[in-house]
């Protein structure tokens, strides 16, 4: 079986397959959702698959363990070292992904309450990622909306992931890219996904808070924005907003800055990647190329 089917993945202190690792069914992440997880992207180098914003990721990660009072088991020097062993133990072609969760650990019983004396379970694996193609990037892809249904505790990247799940399915039923969400009329994220509009040659951004996850691309958007010379403005953005954007926008670890050309059925804009896009894009691939150089350097 190759590394890429079955990868060496770390489950609390031990190295092995993955087809081989195992939790107790009365771990909380397993009874409960009681966690949190992180995606770092790794591009692929002459040097070797580089994490691309790791301190962002560890930082948000140690914000989202804060914020569920789970005691953080590695310092930053210790998650470097855990996911540098991690991707060392699968060396590989092409760009990639660690996938890391925290759950608050196993219990003597079910219990909703917080158990004391327990041992958070760290788990840690790389996976192979493609990114959108050139292809796909010209075209721009599909996207429909929906009403955002989840808790109100979105910034938390919790492994509480169901309405996220129904919102991603709702997208692979309509033949769509991502489900863009609303609450109360007003724009909150995608399934998976921070978005952004664009109007007269404006980014705009949803406000940062507990009804979306601040996605480690939303501040790198914001600098790449500044970087290409484009206003950018964080308020709320009405459902009228959105649908008469000039342009539509997403954000993450796997899909970088992807254009949105079709909407519900709509073309945005005159349907193809606009300006705007190209431009934070283009800013997006040198702020890549910088950081995996510095990368690198340090990495000889």
């Amino acid at each position: 079986m190759s590394a890429d089917l079955d990868p060496v993945v770390y489950l609390n202190g031990e190295w092995g397959p993955l087809s081989e690792a195992r939790i107790p069914v009365l771990d909380r992440g397993f009874i409960f959702g009681d966690g949190v997880y992180e995606v770092v992207p790794l591009y692929a180098t002459p040097q070797g698959r580089a994490p691309f914003r790791l301190t962002q990721h560890l930082a948000r990660l140690a914000r989202s363990l804060g914020k569920i009072r789970i005691d953080n088991p590695f310092d930053d020097a210790g998650w470097r070292t855990l996911i540098a062993q991690a991707i060392d133990a699968n060396r590989g072609e092409g760009d990639a992904l660690v996938y890391i969760q925290v759950t608050r650990g196993v219990a003597k019983r079910r219990g909703h309450a917080f158990p004391a004396g327990i041992t958070p379970t760290v788990f840690v694996m790389v996976n192979p990622l493609a990114f959108p193609t050139d292809a796909s990037r010209a075209q721009g892809a599909r996207a429909v909306t929906a009403e955002d249904k989840r808790w109100l505790h979105c910034d938390i990247k919790s492994v509480s992931l169901l309405g996220n799940v129904l919102m991603a399915q709702y997208a692979a039923e309509n033949d769509a890219l991502e489900t863009i969400q609303l609450r109360d009329g007003l724009l909150t994220e995608g399934s998976s996904s921070n978005v952004w509009i664009v109007k007269g040659g404006k980014l705009f951004g949803a406000p940062r808070g507990p009804r979306i996850l601040e996605g480690i691309r939303y501040a790198l958007v914001e600098e790449l924005a500044a970087e290409a010379g484009i206003d950018f403005e964080e308020r709320e953005i009405t459902e009228a907003e959105l649908r008469d954007a000039d342009e539509i926008m997403i954000s993450s670890a796997t899909k970088e800055v992807m254009p949105i050309t079709v909407l519900d059925g709509e073309p945005v804009g005159d349907g193809r990647p606009g300006a705007v896009y190209a431009a934070l894009y283009d800013a997006y691939q040198r702020a890549k190329a910088r950081e995996l150089a510095d990368w690198a350097l340090h990495a000889k």
